[in-house]
């Protein structure tokens, strides 16, 4: 485009935006005045209910006479709580992933047998088109991984004769594909890029068919293949705990959305990825730690509570950081007392920050944890408590891993495609409607002029 093309259209942009905005605002009030639920979830943060899913459920609140009393946070994995599975893989010293996609997908828990066949099913289909790696995944390569994740699950349904065939047995396959590969093609997709935009070495190692999808994942990613036992598991914990969230989260949404209008698996995959990688969804965690950095930049003394009180009500009041008031990693949709992963994730955390030698660091994040509710609650006028979400320590234990920024959603995604595909399987066997919810209008009828007399 020519220089003056470029301006010309960074000029309209910038005022005809700003038409948008003032055309497009709506008063506020009328969200109530019509009973309108923004985002969702009314002013209690209660959502409203727009499914009925056995996948997974979450607990935050118990009845008590009548009234709804915030507890301890639960999930459950088809009515298992996720506690109890991770203390069931590490007590036998087991990895745990495949047997909760198991889990998900087919709401049971396999024997061993189910699972030794499940886990070769894996393995078979874990294999990418030929020349896939050098005619996709290395053409174009983009600091952000997740769109080129998208890119190369679209690009794959131009190799799939049957990409639009719906029946159950065709779209689980489809399913256990990509499951299978997302690791693949997101860590080729970081390599990519390291190598042609960061001016890094340039690496491909296969995954091992005898190892886990943890152990694999960091095989792929590190120009060794080495990793720890307590690497692998802590990693194969982080999966497990972010495979499934109770269906109501927006992208696991967008899967039941776009599944219900009929389209096919590797579109529906691809709308789900835009909704993850989103800074309000799958992208806290980066946030997290750049704020956490931030911390240590401008703080004194670390190992003092009240100066870093007096930091973090500075950010809440939009002084420092990106000056957005927020706490990052704080606070949960529907949780109020605890959020289970996070409460889960500590216990690894601890353990491989000793390993580290990130003891240090590992200190400020519970002091955070443990000061800026109490900060928010001084600050804010909020209608429920406050915790640490599952974001607040994902982002330390993926910077311990050495596993880079670029990365951090995409190993997001390498969990949740076992969600949804879940859910798109619960979507097609038991709905079959289309998901058409109703905007009230506000829109008042005008009289059509000729373009002479506007």
């Amino acid at each position: 485009m020519k220089e003056i093309e470029r301006e010309t259209l960074d000029q309209y942009a910038n005022k005809y935006s700003k038409v948008c905005c003032e055309t497009s605002l709506i008063d506020i009030s009328l969200y109530e005045k019509y009973g309108v639920k923004r985002g969702l979830r009314d002013q209690n943060g209660k959502g409203v209910v727009t499914g009925i899913t056995s996948i997974s459920s979450i607990k935050s609140h118990e009845e008590v006479n009548g009234k709804s009393i915030p507890c301890e946070g639960e999930l459950l994995y088809r009515g298992y709580n996720i506690i109890d599975l991770i203390k069931g893989f590490v007590n036998d010293k087991r990895y745990g992933f495949e047997e909760t996609t198991y889990l998900l997908l087919f709401s049971k828990l396999p024997t061993e047998s189910e699972l030794s066949k499940f886990k070769s099913v894996l393995n078979i289909t874990r294999e990418l088109p030929k020349n896939f790696v050098r005619d996709v995944i290395m053409k174009a390569p983009s600091k952000d991984i997740m769109n080129s994740l998208t890119k190369s699950i679209l690009t794959l349904s131009s190799y799939d004769e049957n990409v639009s065939d719906l029946s159950l047995d065709n779209v689980l396959k489809q399913c256990l594909m990509l499951i299978s590969i997302f690791p693949m093609l997101a860590v080729y997709g970081y390599h990519a890029y390291n190598h042609y935009e960061a001016k890094e070495s340039f690496y491909i190692h296969r995954p091992d068919e005898n190892l886990s999808t943890a152990e694999n994942i960091l095989r792929m990613l590190r120009p060794d293949t080495k990793y720890t036992a307590l690497e692998a598991s802590v990693l194969d914990t982080a999966l497990m705990l972010h495979m499934e969230h109770g269906g109501g989260n927006n992208s696991t949404f967008t899967t039941r959305v776009v599944s219900s209008s009929g389209s096919d698996t590797y579109s529906v995959i691809s709308a789900a990825l835009s909704s993850l990688k989103g800074g309000k969804h799958g992208g806290a965690n980066i946030k997290v730690v750049e704020m956490m950095e931030d911390i240590k930049s401008n703080v004194y003394n670390i190992n003092d509570e009240d100066q870093i009180r007096a930091y973090l009500k500075k950010m809440l009041n939009k002084e420092v950081f990106d000056k957005r008031g927020l706490i990052y990693g704080m606070g949960h949709a529907v949780y109020t007392i605890s959020d289970p992963r996070a409460t889960v994730f500590k216990g690894f955390v601890e353990k491989l920050a000793i390993e580290k030698s990130r003891d240090t660091d590992f200190k400020l994040y519970s002091i955070i944890e443990r000061l800026a509710p109490e900060v928010i609650a001084e600050e804010r006028n909020i209608y429920k408590g406050v915790s640490a979400n599952v974001d607040f320590y994902s982002g330390f234990v993926y910077s311990m891993l050495d596993i880079p920024l670029e990365l951090y959603t995409p190993i997001f995604a390498m969990a949740r495609i076992v969600g949804w595909s879940a859910h798109r399987l619960e979507e097609l066997i038991n709905t079959d409607k289309i998901i058409r919810p109703a905007y009230e209008s506000i829109v008042t009828e005008k009289l059509y002029k000729g373009i002479n007399e506007r």
